[in-house]
């Protein structure tokens, strides 16, 4: 995939401190949290964590993918909702990684309708697009 220009709409601005024992805030002020690793890491759990933050990032996102490409087949996602799973661990050459599950609920379409909004959404969606090629997605219907 070669690298296009991007016509960028807006910017959002978050600053951390202290990695991840620390805090993430938003340049406007509407996002300002305490992030701890979770127990599973050895850290409190007591914060959210940038794992939480992403799949709630990937959701919302995955979610509006998925409203853009149901109004172009004319299909109804009303009431359907988006949950991304994400994993962190060890890759084995050494590091870390994130791989995701996406599981879209939409009860208003068959499952083979859902299916195939789900891969058009994988295609448009910006965090889809940032992601592919560098971790594992996996997309599902519940």
């Amino acid at each position: 995939m070669s690298i296009q220009p991007i016509d960028v709409k807006y910017t959002a601005v978050a600053t951390a401190e202290n990695g991840r024992d620390g805090r993430v805030a938003s340049d406007d002020g509407k996002l300002d949290v305490v992030v701890n690793p979770p127990k599973e890491l050895g850290g409190s759990g007591e914060g959210t964590n940038p794992e939480q933050l992403f799949a709630a990032g990937y959701s919302a996102c995955f979610q509006g993918a998925l409203g853009v490409v149901a109004r172009k087949a004319k299909a109804d996602i009303s009431g359907s909702t988006v949950t991304a799973k994400v994993g962190f661990g060890s890759l084995p050459e050494g590091g870390f990684g994130l791989k995701v599950a996406l599981e879209a609920r939409i009860p208003n379409v068959d499952e083979a309708t859902a299916k195939e909004l789900l891969e058009q959404a994988h295609q448009v969606c910006p965090y889809s697009n940032a992601t592919r090629g560098n971790i594992e997605v996996t997309l599902g219907v519940a």
